[in-house]
């Protein structure tokens, strides 16, 4: 496996609520047979790279698909990735999901009951097309449109537009629709489908470069893996994907031992984000509402009842997306409701 240590020292940024760090280390993992997981998160797993509280690494990460795939929908076969094709041809531990995820990386100092700080600093595409492509049996209107369909999409990497279609430009907002931790032992080998309280497959668009993204740390090391790259992404993903693409994002990690969570949160520059999924739309808006009003209690002085009616008021309660299996709902906060 190939690790290279590209730099050292970098200054940490501020971030909310976060104890003061030394300057990390930076490190960049490429996506190889060597350094993906398959459609899992799985506390089984050997890390693909270790590091410590601080550190910053740079991943490259892979679009799902396969080369036969995308070049039956168009793509000629020259701008298929090289490691897209040794991946597909070398990896046999797959599934039970599909998601190709660069990781898994062991924390040092991460232990149950931590929390995982993750500083999404930087996201860049590292490939100038996208695709997006539903099919029967999935997408929220999967019986009206009862076969597949797989179209590549233009991406305008210096105008940061994608070229949906004559006289269609939509603007771009990469991230990676899926960071997660291993779930604990017992749970075993977990799909990379459904998110749930290890992250996983949130399909969060709010979590751009600048968000800060909380898990809660199950297993010793934490074991995070990232994929599932999108160019940009409506609320829902209604058709079961998004601009699916290949990213390389620059993300730091900090372990908080004075934060205890058990599902995710996230925060960006001007709002926070309390998040819940289910298989049950509204069992999922249950738990995004009552982890906003937990977070709101136990961080920002108000009452539980002030907390709630807070959410009520002034919060956005939105899909974050409905195919997954289990669905996932989120909760907008201003930050600018708040005092400095």
């Amino acid at each position: 496996m190939w690790i290279r240590i590209i730099a050292a020292a970098l200054a940490l940024g501020a971030a909310s609520g976060a104890n003061a760090q030394p300057a990390g280390r930076s490190f960049d993992l490429p996506a190889t047979p060597a350094t993906v997981a398959w459609g899992n998160y799985d506390a089984a797993h050997a890390p693909a790279l270790t590091i410590r509280s601080g550190d910053t690494v740079v991943f490259h990460t892979l679009l799902t698909n396969s080369p036969t795939g995308l070049e039956k929908a168009g793509l000629p076969p020259e701008q298929v990735e090289a490691s897209l094709r040794e991946v597909f041809a070398k990896v046999t531990d797959r599934g039970p999901g599909g998601h190709i995820l660069t990781g898994p990386v062991y924390v040092e100092g991460a232990e149950p009951g931590d929390t995982l700080e993750i500083r999404i600093q930087k996201i860049d595409l590292a490939i100038p097309y996208a695709y997006n492509g539903f099919r029967y049996g999935a997408g929220i209107l999967s019986d009206d449109f009862p076969y597949a369909r797989t179209k590549i999409i233009p991406l305008d990497r210096e105008h940061m537009v994608a070229r949906f279609a004559p006289g269609v430009t939509i603007p771009l907002h990469p991230f990676f629709g899926s960071m997660g931790v291993a779930p604990p032992p017992a749970l075993g080998r977990y799909d990379s489908t459904p998110p749930t309280f290890i992250g996983g497959n949130m399909d969060n668009k709010e979590l751009v470069a600048g968000a800060t993204l909380y898990l809660p740390v199950f297993v010793k090391g934490a074991l995070f893996e990232i994929g599932d790259g999108h160019a940009g992404q409506g609320n829902g993903e209604s058709d079961v994907t998004a601009m699916e693409t290949s990213l390389v994002g620059t993300l730091q990690f900090i372990v908080r031992k004075d934060l205890k969570l058990s599902y995710p949160r996230a925060e960006t520059p001007t709002h926070y984000i309390a998040m819940g999924f289910d298989d049950d739309l509204s069992i999922a808006a249950h738990k995004a509402v009552r982890e906003m009003v937990e977070f709101l209690s136990t961080t920002k002085g108000l009452s539980r009842d002030d907390a709630y009616m807070l959410v009520s008021v002034a919060g956005d309660v939105d899909i974050t997306e409905l195919v997954d299996r289990n669905k996932g709902v989120h909760v907008m906060l201003p930050k600018a409701l708040f005092a400095k």
